[in-house]
């Protein structure tokens, strides 16, 4: 969900050879990109997933989440996830974190930053059984609160999407992916890191639920 030009199918096909592989996305460009590479592919939203009930294994969500609608968006893409996965199917997602400098909601991007607990609530309201939930990023998140300090200064939103500029090679980059691969493992073996900008979770669909 939110499959953009279909890397994560990809990748997953990549540790799970012979899985069938589904995307959605509301970027016409993304889905282009995803379709020319041979990804099955259609325009749809996370709020209303033109899927049937309880027919996936997996659901995947990178960095989509924080974005939909405020007010209920993101309970409502849960619930859908809920809804199509079979009993006892897998949630992963990656979304952003409370972090410092306090991000307000951003009415204009639809952005909101999640607490650990109000995250975990979501998804247990929705249905799942939380099997997993972290923070990634922590190291690497303090390197980017003063760039992130500065540009509110420039911006009138609370959303400045910063990404790092850092090119794919030399020491730098090695020393920092892996800093991010020892977090993940962290939070694969069950640590909860205290900060960090991202929340990584694996969730399951209840066991037996088949009413919704």
């Amino acid at each position: 969900i939110g499959c953009g030009s279909g890397q994560t199918m990809a990748w997953f096909r990549g540790l799970h050879a012979g899985w069938k592989t589904a995307g959605i996305d509301i970027s016409l460009d993304g889905l282009r990109a995803a379709s020319a590479s041979g990804e099955h592919v259609l325009e749809a939203s996370a709020l209303d997933l033109p899927i049937p009930s309880h027919s996936m294994d997996v659901v995947i969500s990178f960095d989509v989440l924080q974005h939909l609608p405020l007010g209920g968006g993101d309970q409502r893409a849960l619930q859908e996830m809920y809804r199509v996965l079979r009993p006892g199917g897998w949630l992963l997602v990656r979304t952003n974190a409370q972090a410092i400098p306090y991000s307000a909601d951003d009415p204009t991007y639809n952005f909101h930053k999640y607490q650990t607990a109000e995250l975990r609530a979501k998804l247990v309201g929705a249905g799942f059984d939380v099997v997993r939930l972290g923070r990634v990023n922590a190291l690497l998140g303090l390197a980017e609160i003063p760039r992130e300090l500065k540009a509110r200064v420039h911006s009138e939103s609370s959303y400045v999407g910063l990404l790092s500029d850092m090119p794919r090679r030399g020491l730098s980059w090695h020393l920092k992916h892996s800093w991010l691969r020892m977090e993940g493992a962290l939070v694969a073996a069950g640590f909860s890191l205290p900060l960090g900008r991202t929340h990584v979770l694996l969730a399951r669909a209840r066991a037996g639920d088949t009413s919704s």
